[in-house]
């Protein structure tokens, strides 16, 4: 696809190796992707730049953010995240 992207100095081997999913892919952004992480507080709409597969889960980077979001990915393509990392070793490691 050409709207999927990788993030800078990473192969999707190195994903997948850190990740221990074989299957982990890189997924087009143009996708609604919500964060619901904070309790009481209302869903938050992220904007991804970056969208990392993971069977059913996904890993998610915001324009204009460095944390990294991780969700459930829904047959529809919407993603509903419900925990964030500051960095995307740590965020495949608590894949």
């Amino acid at each position: 696809m050409a709207d999927t992207r990788l993030p800078p100095g990473w192969s999707l081997q190195q994903i997948r190796d850190v990740s221990g999913d074989k299957e982990a892919v890189a997924l087009g952004p143009n996708r609604a992707v919500k964060w619901v992480g904070r309790p009481g507080a209302p869903d938050e709409a992220l904007h991804p730049e970056i969208v990392l597969g993971f069977h059913d889960l996904c890993l998610v980077k915001p324009v204009h953010d460095d944390d990294w979001y991780m969700g459930s990915l829904y047959d529809d393509g919407s993603v509903i995240c419900w925990s964030a990392c500051n960095n995307l070793y740590d965020a495949l490691r608590g894949l």
